[in-house]
């Protein structure tokens, strides 16, 4: 049963997010782990409850969630993340469809 990320993001320095290498790490190692990409978008406008105005949001597939769960749990996930630390907020939920 396939799985998804819903990520919501406030990215503060773009510049540093995009140069910094998270951007092109998080993509090539979830794709190694079975994701696609379904939505990827920016300047997001919340219309219900908690939210990052102005923020962006990716929607990410995988065959299923032990897959996702893999990859958020895997070593290497673990050390992406830390380009990100201090550069950006952001929530993930995984949702099995």
């Amino acid at each position: 049963m396939p799985a998804w990320f819903v990520i919501t993001t406030q990215v503060h320095d773009r510049e540093a997010f995009v140069a910094g290498g998270y951007s092109a790490a998080v993509a090539k190692l979830a794709e190694a782990y079975g994701a696609r990409y379904l939505l990827r978008g920016r300047a997001g406008r919340v219309l219900e409850g908690e939210g990052y105005e102005g923020g962006g949001a990716v929607v990410m597939e995988w065959p299923d969630a032990d897959a996702a769960l893999a990859f958020w749990n895997s070593s290497e996930y673990a050390e992406v993340k830390k380009l990100r630390q201090g550069i950006a907020d952001v929530s993930v939920t995984l949702v099995e469809g």
